[in-house]
């Protein structure tokens, strides 16, 4: 009986061997599968993507590398207070969030506003092709902002919208008075690097309505001509016709000469920190004024940039509106625009 039991469960045993050393098999075989597999499909997007690059597709070309490589997805379980305690209440992370921004865009005291009223002495008015216009040329798929009409929906409306827009941006041009929700940013924390816990290591991206964005288009094109003519040639940022390739190749020509002639070269890449979130209002205004820009463009900017509002959305909700006091949102059309008038005249000066 005893021999019978053993010989029983010596069978078991075998069959258990035999069972997992099966699946240990087909799982490895699996794995191996599926390593290829994965190699093979990363080449052939690789491969759509060099084909997207060739080819000069910029669109698809960024969209599949987005598509291959995944969306990063900063963990915000927490933050860290302005005295490194970690908060975890979605209460008190949107109070902290509130609490940061305002800090970051709180006006200068000792900087008071000098408005010089309404202008009398306008530009050419707005017509409504450069309303068309700019609704065709404002990128689409994008966020809305505060009032949560999409782009796409001016554009089914087509020659209904360009009229009312083109109402509103006119009554704007003449009053230089922009309605209070134009004024408003939802502003979105991205996290750039470090630790995710610290709100600085966070760049604030503003959401602008789309209503916003036609006319902000417009008095745009109208600083173009100034831009153009009072900028420097060594300027290529935001500038049409030129960009970052033509500096590269300035760099590259320069080492290329002091190889050539043996000689030592050196260069300086300066990173600012928050530098479009410290541009000082009066400072800016100044500078357009001193470059020759009209007082009714000046005007019109100033009055958007006064008792300008913004809430701060994260992952645990949507903060009370706040005050803007100074800087250039991150996300406008026209900030970079502002940025590179401002320092390259300081610059230069």
């Amino acid at each position: 009986m005893r021999l019978c039991k053993m010989a029983v469960r010596g069978g078991l045993t075998n069959s258990c061997e035999k069972k997992r050393s099966k699946k240990q098999r087909r799982n490895a075989e699996f794995q191996r599968i599926a390593r290829r597999d994965k190699k093979a499909f990363f080449s052939d997007q690789c491969k759509e993507i060099e084909e997207n690059n060739r080819m000069g597709k910029t669109r698809n070309l960024f969209k599949k590398i987005r598509d291959t490589k995944g969306t990063f997805h900063a963990k915000m379980g927490s933050i860290k207070d302005r005295n490194g305690m970690d908060l975890t209440e979605a209460e008190d992370i949107k109070k902290r969030w509130q609490e940061y921004t305002e800090e970051l865009y709180k006006k200068d005291l000792h900087n008071p506003d000098n408005h010089d009223g309404v202008i009398t002495h306008l530009e050419p008015d707005i017509l409504e092709c450069e309303v068309k216009w700019a609704l065709e040329s404002i990128t689409t798929n994008k966020a809305s902002g505060g009032d949560g009409i999409p782009l796409e929906l001016f554009q089914i409306l087509k020659d209904d919208a360009v009229k009312v827009l083109h109402s509103i941006c006119q009554q704007i041009w003449k009053t230089q008075q922009w309605p209070q929700d134009w004024k408003r940013s939802v502003f979105i924390p991205i996290p750039k690097k470090g630790n995710a816990k610290e709100c600085s290591n966070y760049c604030t991206i503003a959401l602008i309505s789309h209503a916003t964005k036609v006319m902000l288009k417009i008095v745009q094109a109208r600083l173009q001509q100034y831009m153009n003519r009072e900028l420097p040639d060594v300027q290529a940022g935001f500038r049409k016709g030129r960009g970052n390739r033509d500096q590269i190749a300035n760099i590259r020509w320069i080492m290329e000469k002091a190889r050539e002639f043996q000689r030592s070269i050196y260069f300086c890449f300066i990173d600012y920190a928050k530098t479009f979130d410290c541009v000082d209002h009066n400072k800016l205004w100044k500078i357009l004024k001193e470059m020759g820009i009209p007082d009714h463009l000046i005007c019109l900017l100033r009055n958007l940039y006064a008792d300008q509002e913004a809430t701060v959305r994260a992952g645990h909700g949507t903060t009370d509106w706040f005050q803007i006091g100074k800087g250039v949102h991150q996300g406008c059309i026209l900030s970079p625009c502002l940025f590179v008038y401002l320092t390259s005249m300081q610059s230069t000066s």
